[in-house]
């Protein structure tokens, strides 16, 4: 009979580390978590293992603050990030296809020209862009906090390099000889087969929105038209005799919970899409 082979000390001391890891990582969901179930006296007396009997009293308190309109700001959350989402997914790969899948004079420099965006910070663009925004009167709407998510390097390059390791030409040449047009051989044959990709880049431009705080505090100025952030924020600059640490904990659990749905629906593509996208034939 063959004996199995115990665990050696690399195998041992890897599995210690992702234990380490995975408690790490759950820890900080757990203590957000058990304080948005605590009152602002139980979490000013410290930490605690277990949670507390106020969690329905700060979502009333949540709901019910004429100041903080967390439904609307939901909404507007939900707007702007899921509209990224779907513009930079698509675009960028639309982009990608077209230097991929075509030869051209400037194709080099149009990619170079792209990456260069990549490594521009926003805060750079921040004036020129709230300029560019007034002057076509779209100041305090949602439009300017997606409408950009069109042109995404960051999105492009994942795409171009997922192509070059998943996309054989000879499938695109095939159908071009088929009689497809560019547009059906896009939407039909190239999106199904980037489908892991489009999905790993829309997570994570869905979350980028979602998190977003700088660009929106800069264009947005109405109560009813702010995202989740802003209000987070302005929750948590109240003043010290209005401020509710369980109403904070509260707001930052609203917030995570569409993040973790949309994690939950698109994470059995993550693995395939950035293994993929990283391995070049």
């Amino acid at each position: 009979m063959n004996k199995k082979k115990k665990p050696g000390f690399r195998t041992v001391l890897a599995y210690i580390v992702l234990i380490i890891l995975t408690f790490l990582c759950l820890f900080f969901f757990y203590i957000l978590i058990i304080n948005s179930t605590r009152n602002h006296f139980e979490i000013q007396r410290g930490f605690s293992f277990l949670p507390g009997k106020a969690f329905l009293t700060n979502l009333k308190n949540v709901l019910n603050d004429a100041n903080i309109p967390v439904l609307s700001g939901i909404r507007n959350s939900l707007i702007v990030s899921t509209m990224s989402a779907i513009l930079a997914t698509y675009f960028s790969a639309m982009t990608a296809y077209g230097l991929y899948a075509y030869d051209f004079k400037l194709k080099k420099p149009a990619f170079i020209f792209i990456l260069l965006i990549l490594v521009m910070p926003t805060q750079v663009t921040a004036l020129g862009f709230v300029r560019l925004v007034t002057k076509m009167n779209l100041l305090d709407t949602l439009y300017p906090l997606f409408l950009p998510s069109i042109a995404s390097p960051a999105v492009f390059y994942f795409m171009y390099s997922y192509m070059q390791s998943s996309l054989p030409l000879d499938l695109v040449e095939a159908a071009r000889i088929d009689g497809s047009g560019e547009f059906r051989t896009f939407n039909r044959i190239v999106i199904p087969i980037m489908k892991p990709a489009l999905a790993v880049q829309a997570i994570f431009t869905f979350v980028n929105a979602w998190n977003n705080y700088f660009i929106p505090a800069l264009i947005i100025t109405s109560n009813n038209k702010k995202t989740l952030p802003i209000l987070i924020a302005a929750l948590r600059s109240a003043d010290f005799l209005k401020f509710d640490m369980g109403k904070v904990y509260m707001m930052i659990t609203i917030a995570i919970v569409p993040i973790i749905i949309v994690y939950i629906f698109l994470s059995k593509y993550i693995v395939e899409g950035v293994t993929l996208g990283g391995v070049k034939e």
